[in-house]
């Protein structure tokens, strides 16, 4: 324990050590009856996503006392979610942390604009995608030459997971897309799909209603506490064990309680099944107007050791 700055992250590593254990598992005994197939594909999409998150909370507060383990843990973690974790940093610290609901923010819900809105929440992590990519290639090249340290860390991270990859794909083209490419598409669409979830419908102006959060305990239990995603952007650095009792403390007396869903599926259902209208949190429709193209913003090397998260090569 003495190697982790939090001992709650037993279970993020527990976490991990599940999703090889299902890709292992899979890859060797490859199961045949759909009745355990289909399932255990299932949960290694899920572990895939909560990998996603656990690459989330180690870009804003890494798990390990060491830099050196903290850089081999994001190397690792890489192969869980299928993208280098550094590249978090740009998209989500620098971007939607800094500039949330705004051009500058390259994950704002405008981006949809469907009648329908299950088509919102359906097509949002296909919409922002592209721009989110684009948005990080600048990012990796400014890096390059200002940067150095962040610059080889997201090299190492690239490097790992393209090796891992051609290895795996060499060795069957068929379980690679099964268990390696399929639950690294499904991490990168739900842990960007989140982002509509949590804020569209919120006031980005406002000081305590800016973000919606899911407060059951059995999706907090699996996102490690995700759902308290107010005071997240209050203080991105504040480890995810903490975040309960500072949002019940320091938020939640301020904000509008309606902000506070006690249900993440009867959410689902209300605004994306029926009635599945787009509105406000107080229940006023929500006039979605189109903000125009992104703004971009120079990066600055000191932006990757800022207050909103180091990561651990900087």
């Amino acid at each position: 324990m003495a190697l982790l700055r939090y001992r709650a992250d037993v279970r993020s590593l527990a976490f991990i050590g599940t999703y090889f254990a299902l890709v292992i598992g899979q890859w060797i005994f490859a199961p045949r009856n759909l009745w355990v197939a289909v399932p255990l594909l299932a949960m290694t999409c899920v572990m895939s996503w909560v990998g996603a998150v656990i690459t989330h909370n180690t870009v804003h507060c890494p798990v390990f006392r060491a830099r050196s383990l903290n850089r081999a843990f994001q190397a690792v973690l890489t192969l869980t979610y299928g993208h280098p974790v550094s590249a978090f940093v740009p998209g989500h610290n620098l971007s939607h942390h800094k500039h949330t609901q705004t051009r500058k923010d390259v994950m704002r819900t405008s981006k949809v604009r469907f009648r329908w809105n299950l088509l919102n929440l359906l097509s949002f992590a296909l919409r922002v995608g592209p721009d989110i990519m684009k948005n990080d290639g600048a990012y990796v090249k400014a890096m390059r030459g200002s940067h150095k340290a962040w610059f080889r860390q997201y090299a190492l991270e690239a490097t790992v997971f393209a090796v891992v990859s051609v290895a795996l794909l060499a060795l069957s083209w068929k379980k690679f897309l099964l268990y390696w490419f399929i639950p690294h598409t499904y991490a990168g669409w739900g842990i960007i799909t989140m982002n509509i979830l949590q804020h569209d419908g919120a006031d980005a102006d406002h000081p305590y209603n800016h973000s919606r959060n899911f407060v059951g305990r059995a999706i907090n239990w699996l996102t490690l506490n995700n759902g308290f995603h107010s005071i997240h952007h209050l203080h991105p650095g504040l480890h995810w064990s903490l975040a309960p009792k500072a949002h019940y403390e320091e938020l939640a007396p301020h904000m509008d309680p309606r902000l506070d869903e006690p249900s993440l599926v009867a959410y689902l259902w209300r605004t994306y099944g029926w009635p599945g209208k787009r509105v406000r949190y107080d229940g006023t429709p929500l006039i979605v107007e189109d903000m125009g193209p992104d703004e971009g913003w120079i990066p600055r090397p000191q932006d990757v050791s800022d207050d909103l998260g180091a990561i651990a090569a900087t």
